[in-house]
């Protein structure tokens, strides 16, 4: 295949819209532009609250976002002299509003109504990845190994970590199975604390240059890491439900922002650390971060002292905007659905067997299984391509 595709991503960090042009030759990529919309104020913080909306907010969002999005699109193209008819397809991530694939019944929820973009441009959107993946028995995440192991997975054993809201890795490499899972955490405790403490005059901790100067809370990343999820064996998938600011302690809060940031930076890095000790089997030659994480420096220094000697890059240093391989993704995603293929690894979202689901009053059967088969990930919306536009 070789077409031109869109991506969209809407990262839990709920600061905005990451859009990736690219095309696809074998098992070679190729990224022509990418940007990221900040999203109004108003949006953001209905969407970091997202949990707390109405119905009819969650509805309303939901048109809003995907008009968002179909508005960003258009100029985008234009500056990139780009016309709609040369794009196959869009491929549309959404934003997470809650995932909960532990729950019975398990459930998952993305925003930004497809139609607006399809209405806009004419392209066919592809949407929803996520629920295939689930109604097929397995977590709906982590999405992003099919990408890795397709392009990464001839060469050497990579962990490719990505730190967004939350993180995540994919372990592939010639001659081994891929492994993937969330490993907690990305820059969703980091944010939270510094909008708090600022009242929302920063976003986050740019280059995490606040956490450089505090101290760390051993103690505090003690009990923080003992939480069970971290003794969950993989595949495993996770969000905000779990990691916001009730998953921090009100001794830990009460610390100048300087500490409370130095102890967020270093527990985020040493969650991902602990995961590779505990999960990943394979010898790693090394680690590549993408994600709003890479940009942190502080986190970034945390990674490489921990894993050592594994040298650990940023994904820039392939000529990859850290927030770029997502939404790149997904573009390559919606691209194989539209032409019937499979577009995920069923193996790295199995729902873990033997858990007991919440909300029931007795034991309910577990799953063994996981996602019994390979199937095709997402929801077609089709384009026109010959209204007038």
């Amino acid at each position: 295949m070789n077409s031109l595709a869109l991506g969209l991503m809407s990262g839990t960090s709920g600061d905005g819209l990451s859009i990736a042009l690219c095309s696809f030759q074998n098992h070679r990529f190729k990224l022509f532009a990418y940007k990221t919309y900040e999203y109004p104020k108003v949006i953001s913080n209905q969407l970091r609250r997202a949990q707390e909306l109405k119905t009819v907010e969650i509805s309303s969002l939901n048109f809003i976002l995907g008009h968002f999005f179909a508005k960003k699109i258009v100029p985008f193209l234009k500056q990139n002299r780009v016309t709609p008819d040369r794009v196959k397809v869009v491929g549309s991530h959404g934003h997470t509003i809650f995932h909960g694939p532990m729950d019975h019944p398990p459930h998952t929820l993305q925003i930004g109504e497809p139609s607006f973009i399809s209405e806009e441009t004419g392209i066919p959107v592809v949407s929803d990845f996520r629920v295939r993946d689930m109604a097929a028995g397995g977590e709906g995440a982590p999405l992003i190994p099919f990408f890795d192991h397709y392009f990464y997975g001839q060469g050497a054993v990579t962990a490719l970590q990505n730190i967004g809201g939350i993180a995540n890795v994919s372990v592939v490499g010639k001659n081994i199975k891929p492994i993937a899972f969330d490993t907690g955490p990305g820059n969703c405790l980091m944010d939270w604390a510094i909008q708090k403490s600022t009242r929302g005059r920063r976003l986050f901790d740019r280059n995490g240059q606040t956490a450089a100067q505090g101290k760390i809370n051993m103690h505090a990343v003690a009990k923080m890491i003992s939480h069970p999820f971290f003794k969950r064996k993989p595949p495993k998938s996770t969000g905000r439900e779990l990691f916001n600011e009730h998953f921090i302690s009100q001794s830990t809060l009460k610390s100048r922002t300087a500490d409370v940031l130095a102890t967020l930076t270093f527990f985020t890095a040493y969650s991902i650390y602990v995961s590779y000790q505990n999960f990943v089997p394979h010898k790693l030659n090394r680690v590549i971060v993408s994600g709003g994480g890479a940009l942190n420096k502080t986190l970034m220094n945390h990674l490489s002292k921990l894993l050592s000697p594994v040298p650990v890059y940023s994904i820039e240093k392939f000529g990859m905007p850290a927030q770029a391989k997502e939404p790149m993704a997904f573009a390559f995603f919606a691209l194989r659905a539209i032409e019937g293929k499979i577009n995920h690894l069923p193996q790295t979202t199995n729902a873990e067997p033997t858990v007991r689901r919440r909300w029931t009053k007795r034991p309910t059967a577990a799953r063994t299984s996981g996602a019994k088969r390979e199937v095709i990930l997402g929801k077609i919306t089709q384009g026109d391509r010959y209204a007038n536009r």
